[in-house]
């Protein structure tokens, strides 16, 4: 396993989540206009970098797991659970301007309006988690797949979902590159 662990551990977790939150400001993906631009379809900085974070993250946790300083801990694939959480994930997007991770990072800036947003994910976790039994007896059922992986799923190899998510993120990149110049937006 990884030799750093406990204290070390921690310490390193909070560099890495500094460095984190400083390369989504340069990226400027903390900053609420960006975001809002990206649903405007005015700027594409936003799906550049969560593509990008995909696949460099899905390559580097499969050399990690491949090198035994990892180990997969799947979650099951519970669709209807999973489609209703990411619905609820986006129009918070959108009303918020921010999502967990740029909030944060929009906070740790000294932004007062993504700390009340802050509270109101709070708010949400807290009503998950009461709501967690009626969740778990009328919705994680419906379209359960058990703990699955997009390998198994499509009957391919790890690195070939790898590169089919590179060349896709490619394309979508040109794509995207092509749209910003005939219509004069950022990209």
């Amino acid at each position: 396993m990884f030799p750093v662990t406990g204290t070390p551990l921690l310490i390193l977790a909070v560099v890495f989540g500094a460095v984190f939150g400083f390369l989504l400001h340069r990226g400027r993906v903390a900053d609420y206009n960006t975001i809002v631009r990206q649903f405007l379809f005015e700027d594409f900085t936003v799906l550049k970098i969560m593509m990008t974070a995909i696949v460099v993250g899905g390559i580097g946790i499969f050399a990690l797991v491949q090198l035994g300083y990892a180990q997969f801990h799947i979650k099951p694939a519970d669709l209807l659970a999973i489609s209703l959480g990411a619905a609820i994930f986006g129009v918070g997007m959108v009303l918020y301007g921010y999502c967990p991770g740029t909030a944060l990072a929009a906070i740790g800036a000294g932004s007062i309006h993504a700390l009340v947003g802050a509270a109101g994910m709070l708010a949400g976790g807290i009503l998950y988690a009461l709501s967690f039994d009626w969740i778990k007896t009328y919705i994680l059922p419906v379209g359960a797949m058990g703990k699955v992986q997009l390998p198994q799923l499509f009957g391919v190899t790890a690195p070939a979902v790898l590169a089919t998510l590179a060349i896709l993120a490619i394309v979508i990149f040109v794509l995207i590159e092509r749209y910003a110049r005939r219509s004069g937006h950022a990209s």
